[in-house]
């Protein structure tokens, strides 16, 4: 794994692009579907991946990689990519190691979205997951993986359930049957947590959210530790440790070692195919959000312990989910993987149960109903009526997610102004 050597602050930065005399300040926009080579032998070296540079977007681009070194040395990882959203992300860091007739263990309170596209749609490419709870016992974590389990999967801080992953024992469960754990770090970010410090081997990130900061674009990234040793375990990943005959016959853990075999397959095999790239004025409007990133966090996490301790106090709401407050059912992972704050997003529940909690969101004025999360502006969203309405009841209650869950997500605004709005907004449920 690449070691830090600067803060993290430093990182956000200038991490990824250093200009050279003369050269933009800021990572320049190349906006530019392909690359001009004065020989077709100079353009066959890339094809062949024997020199580095670019030939057409839809696999690379120069300001995108740029951006993606950043979040590569914000997460302490050796290589990444950026995808077109955070979905693609997940979708990638799974199929470039599992396929037809393979096996992989989820956490059951990930992102409806994510939870979606495994139950369904790679059900349906004959791709099977297991969910368990991110509580469940070892027995039951133990009991879940198969001969032909290809990863685990699961998210530092679970959206919207807020449940925290316990990334230690997820990873150990996973090397004891030689398959990397895969963590969505979106809700934590590299700032508040870096799940290869504890022992995951692929990080994901839907940088639509707070590396982005402000709505301003779509995207995802995944970024490899470089520590899981594909060759060790070759008959489980074939596409990783033997001839890919659709690009040359290279074998991509041979060829680029344990630090950049899962980023070069992924790029030269599945963005080639599948074409998931995010524009370069999507990537140069993220690096702007990053570089923020560490100041935006801190103060998320100040708003939202803020709203957390109001609501605590309100006897109109019936519960809350907030894993920095005290008595939190995850409190002590919290302490243990985010002892600086986990994010600015607050799960409760509103007295009188969905009808109430849709009452209140009506009611609301500076906080906005959006699909969204994880932005500079505060937002709310019910979720079983909006992002997880794919789910029925019982895939609900078993992902974390109730359905009078209201998910506030608390932006950068004055903390007595958004205590103030939600005051309001329960005053006004029975008016």
């Amino acid at each position: 794994m690449q070691q830090r050597t600067r803060g993290i602050e430093t990182s956000c930065v200038q991490g990824g692009y250093t200009p050279g005399n003369g050269e933009p300040r800021q990572i320049p926009i190349i906006q530019s579907t392909t690359f001009k080579y004065n020989t077709g032998e100079d353009m066959g070296k890339l094809f062949d991946l024997e020199a580095n540079g670019y030939f057409y977007s839809r696999l690379q681009n120069p300001t995108c990689d740029s951006v993606a070194a950043k979040i590569c040395e914000l997460e302490g990882g050796t290589a990444a990519m950026l995808t077109s959203s955070g979905q693609a992300a997940s979708f990638f860091s799974v199929f470039n190691i599992a396929s037809q007739g393979d096996h992989v263990v989820a956490e059951s309170s990930i992102y409806g979205g994510t939870f979606n596209l495994f139950s369904v749609t790679m059900k349906r490419m004959g791709i099977d997951f297991t969910f368990v709870a991110p509580d469940c016992s070892d027995e039951e974590l133990e009991a879940a993986f198969k001969p032909n389990t290809k990863a685990v999967f699961g998210e530092t801080i679970a959206n919207p359930a807020l449940r925290v992953l316990d990334i230690e024992r997820f990873a150990n469960a996973a090397h004891r049957h030689g398959v990397p754990l895969i963590v969505d770090n979106t809700f934590a970010t590299p700032v508040n947590c870096r799940p290869f410090e504890w022992g995951a081997d692929i990080v994901t990130h839907s940088t639509t959210k707070y590396m982005d900061g402000h709505g301003s674009a779509v995207g995802g990234c995944i970024v490899d530790s470089g520590n899981f040793d594909w060759m060790a375990h070759a008959d489980k990943f074939p596409g990783l440790t033997t001839p890919d005959e659709s690009y040359h016959g290279i074998t991509y853990a041979e060829r680029f070692g344990n630090a950049g075999a899962f980023i070069t397959k992924a790029t030269a095999q599945l963005m080639r195919d599948f074409g998931s790239t995010p524009s370069p004025q999507s990537a140069y409007l993220l690096n702007l959000g990053l570089e923020s990133l560490h100041v935006r966090m801190k103060r998320h996490c100040e708003n939202a312990m803020a709203v957390a301790k109001y609501l605590q106090t309100d006897d109109r709401i019936s519960w809350i989910i907030y894993p920095d407050l005290e008595g939190d059912q995850d409190h002590e992972l919290c302490k243990k993987y985010l002892p600086n704050g986990s994010c600015g997003v607050i799960s409760f529940g509103v007295k009188g149960g969905r009808q109430a909690a849709e009452s209140f969101m009506r009611n609301l004025k500076l906080a906005a109903i959006e699909t969204h999360v994880a932005d500079a502006r505060t937002c709310c969203l019910h979720p079983a009526s909006t992002t997880h309405r794919q789910m029925n009841e019982e895939e609900l209650i078993a992902a974390g997610v109730p359905s009078d869950l209201v998910r506030f997500s608390c932006g950068l605004e004055s903390s007595e102004d958004l205590i103030a709005d939600i005051r309001q907004a329960l005053d006004g449920i029975n008016s």
